[in-house]
């Protein structure tokens, strides 16, 4: 992955030829999600949209006229919050619903608006994190498991992979091996103590993840990593809970 170049807001990594990695430098580390835009032949594809503090589509290069799918891993703020600037919108079935009000529970929004340091640098004059909102962004498009994203020459099986949350999709080619994980796994400490969280859920999605055959892997936090690396990842969780009841 090449340097990450920061700008006014965003920052931007060129990770290959089709694959570029843009975050948000100055949120809190606990909401600095990663965003993906890969290039399709017919289509482009925008995994998770941030926080939406800063508008995102200008950055986003994309060719005019060609079709830009965004989808939504799941509904907490840091992956939805510049859904609603873009007009085709896919996210979870599961939560689709939610996503017409984006309610600052559903969303966690509200722990944001009490989060110290929440921006290490205003966005504008006057920005309080108090004052945070997510703009209603209803689905064009519901994604369940075994569903199709189809950008003409890339193919993205949807797998449903609760734990984190109970609406976690992430995106697979089956042909490549390429796999955008939203937060389902992502190289890092994994978040599984949400009021929505299912730790007995994300222990069966960690089970299925041992034996995904990916080639690449992109989280929605985090490093890229190999399938030798998911299998570290998914096994150490594993292990912790095992530990955890064991102690019970």
């Amino acid at each position: 992955m090449g340097d990450l170049v920061v700008g006014d807001w965003f920052g931007k990594s060129i990770v290959d030829a089709r694959t570029t990695m843009l975050t948000e430098p100055f949120v809190h580390d606990f909401v600095r999600a990663n965003i993906w835009h890969f290039k399709g032949r017919d289509a482009d594809l925008l995994v998770d949209t941030g926080m939406g503090i800063c508008p995102l589509a200008p950055e986003i290069d994309s060719p005019a006229g060609k079709p830009l799918i965004v989808v939504a891993t799941h509904i907490h703020l840091d992956h939805v919050g510049s859904l609603h600037e873009f007009p085709l919108r896919m996210g979870p079935k599961v939560s689709a619903a939610e996503f017409d009000g984006m309610d600052d529970a559903v969303t966690y929004a509200n722990m944001f608006h009490n989060l110290d340091d929440a921006v290490s640098k205003l966005p504008a004059p006057g920005w309080k994190a108090a004052d945070y909102r997510i703009p209603s962004a209803p689905l064009t498009r519901m994604l369940d498991e075994g569903d199709i994203v189809d950008l003409g020459d890339r193919k993205f099986r949807v797998l449903h992979l609760p734990g984190h949350s109970p609406d976690s999709i992430a995106l697979f080619d089956e042909a490549d091996g390429l796999f955008f994980a939203g937060d389902a796994i992502y190289d890092g400490m994994l978040i599984d103590d949400l009021p929505d969280s299912d730790r007995a859920a994300y222990c069966r999605t960690m089970q299925r993840l041992l034996d995904l055959p990916i080639r690449l892997g992109h989280g929605g936090h985090g490093p890229s990593f190999g399938r030798a690396r998911m299998g570290e990842i998914a096994s150490s969780y594993l292990r912790r809970r095992e530990r955890f009841v064991s102690a019970l």
